[in-house]
């Protein structure tokens, strides 16, 4: 129950106290625009409540309400709701919550309003839920209370999603000829991380009816990589590049992807950091307290571009590089030991007694997380070792069992959350209660991430960066991709090698 014969600035400093809506002092998130694309119309980044067709912000001084920023034509929330109307409950409910929304070990999730609404949207589209959405709300200083429509055409997530689940089938199913309708001519989807979950996804679904848009992307993979290159931002796209071609290639036998590969192997070890003659003498100006002590700091990691440049080789990178050098073994590539078990060492420098990956080569506090995408890396790269030894199972276990501890930064992780996701559901993945806890905790992303028109949505997130015209695409192409895991029709999956 609500305190109303408080005085205002007495409440408010109780709630704040235990509410918490990340935003910069710019305005940011919030008045970032897509610019193109189906979130052209909208005038911010806001958070998407599933398929009501609403957009809401969070607000510091109202943290127990969702403030509606726009609603999209012709979608259950059209005519009923209005833009400047303060959502105060859902499914009959008033929220009981403050917001939870930021980044830190107490901060993450979506406790609070955003949380609730998601129940309540979910409840509605079960069978007990009669496809209604009750809403109570705000405008203009009276409190109404409207229903939506929502209808019952995806139900409910099963108690298994996304295995043995009716929803997920049918949302992959939009979400597939989504992606095949997106791909560009050359056959990508635009960025790295689309370019890896995209055409995995695709491959997932284990129909041949996606196999050319497939095939298409991995062309592109191969076309615009070779064995030197001098472009910018380059270790990112040619690490995809050898994970999504090695998948490929385990699917089809097709001869012609192995030379590709080998190229790309080339490159990869001319990149990887080894040695203090490829550090490049402007980080003595630009981050000079980066400089690599001795021949083993940061020893074996990558980084943004080959070599040490800028504040060098970083987890994330360097344990995808680390999968990469596994997939690219397990197709027959002859890669040296030496230095994949280097980007090994790498990654468990930086590895918390815990399991979790922290930025680079050293842990962070030994019982600290937080984001778990370099974590989710590490260890599904540890996980896929083509090596024999207990160590490499031992380390995938322990990042994999931090993930189902704290499931509730699934969402949030530093840099591309979309790469985060998908990695972090990999290594999950590979440990049954870890996949079941990280899917449980964050089934109100799955859920309000899902728009009207079977797409889904890239919500704001830990660094309100990455928002524009492909926002649709990329947590699209995560999505199908996590939600196609439970077919284990990859390597990447659970799939056995031959």
């Amino acid at each position: 129950m609500k305190i109303l014969s408080l005085p205002l600035a007495l409440l408010l400093l109780m709630t704040t106290a235990t509410a918490q809506v990340h935003y910069h002092k710019d305005g940011n998130p919030w008045k970032q625009r897509a610019g193109r694309g189906p979130d052209a119309v909208v005038d911010g980044w806001y958070y998407n409540l599933g398929i009501t067709g609403l957009r809401v912000e969070l607000l510091a001084d109202a943290p127990d309400e969702l403030l509606v920023r726009h609603v999209f034509e012709g979608s259950p929330a059209d005519r009923k709701v209005k833009v400047g109307d303060h959502l105060l409950g859902a499914g009959g409910e008033p929220f009981e919550g403050y917001h939870q929304n930021g980044y830190g070990m107490e901060k993450f999730g979506a406790e609070g309003p955003i949380s609730e609404f998601a129940a309540a949207l979910e409840e509605s589209q079960s069978k007990a839920g009669k496809g209604k959405l009750k809403l109570s709300l705000r405008r203009e200083g009276d409190e109404l209370s409207v229903e939506l429509n929502i209808g019952q055409r995806y139900g409910s997530y099963g108690k298994k999603y996304p295995a043995d689940c009716k929803k997920t089938e049918r949302i992959l199913d939009e979400l597939y000829e989504y992606l095949v309708e997106h791909q560009g001519e050359d056959g990508s989807w635009g960025s790295v991380p689309h370019n890896t979950f995209a055409p995995l996804a695709l491959l997932a679904s284990g129909e041949r009816k996606y196999m050319d848009a497939v095939e298409k992307n991995v062309r592109m993979h191969a076309r615009t990589t070779k064995a030197v290159d001098d472009s910018w931002l380059i270790n990112w796209r040619y690490i995809a590049a050898a994970i999504v071609m090695s998948e490929y290639y385990l699917a089809t036998e097709e001869s012609w992807v192995i030379e590709e590969l080998e190229e790309i192997y080339t490159f990869l070890c001319s990149t990887q950091y080894t040695a203090l003659s490829q550090v490049s003498e402007k980080v003595k100006e630009s981050h000079p307290d980066a400089w690599p002590e001795d021949e083993m700091d940061q020893h074996g990691g990558w980084g943004h571009n080959p070599g040490f440049e800028g504040y060098g080789p970083i987890a994330m990178i360097t344990a995808q590089g680390a999968l990469a050098l596994s997939m690219m073994s397990h197709c027959g590539v002859e890669v040296d030991r030496e230095l994949h078990d280097a980007a090994y060492a790498f990654v468990e420098r930086g590895t918390g007694k815990n399991g979790y990956v922290w930025y680079g080569d050293e842990a962070a506090g030994h019982r600290d997380w937080a984001d778990m995408g370099r974590t989710g890396a590490a260890g599904i790269a540890n996980f896929l070792s083509p090596y024999k030894g207990g160590r490499y199972l031992e380390r995938s276990k322990s990042h994999a069992k931090i993930i189902g501890v704290h499931p509730e930064s699934f969402p949030d992780t530093h840099g591309s959350p979309i790469m985060g996701m998908g990695y972090a559901a990999l290594t999950a993945n590979t440990i049954p209660g870890s996949f079941r806890s990280l899917m449980d905790a964050n089934k109100w992303w799955f859920t309000l991430a899902q728009c009207t028109d079977g797409s889904f949505y890239y919500q704001p997130n830990r660094d309100n960066a990455g928002y524009g015209a492909d926002s649709r695409i990329s947590a699209s192409a995560v999505t199908a991709f996590i939600l196609s895991i439970s077919k284990r029709s990859l390597h990447l999956t659970g799939k056995a090698f031959r």
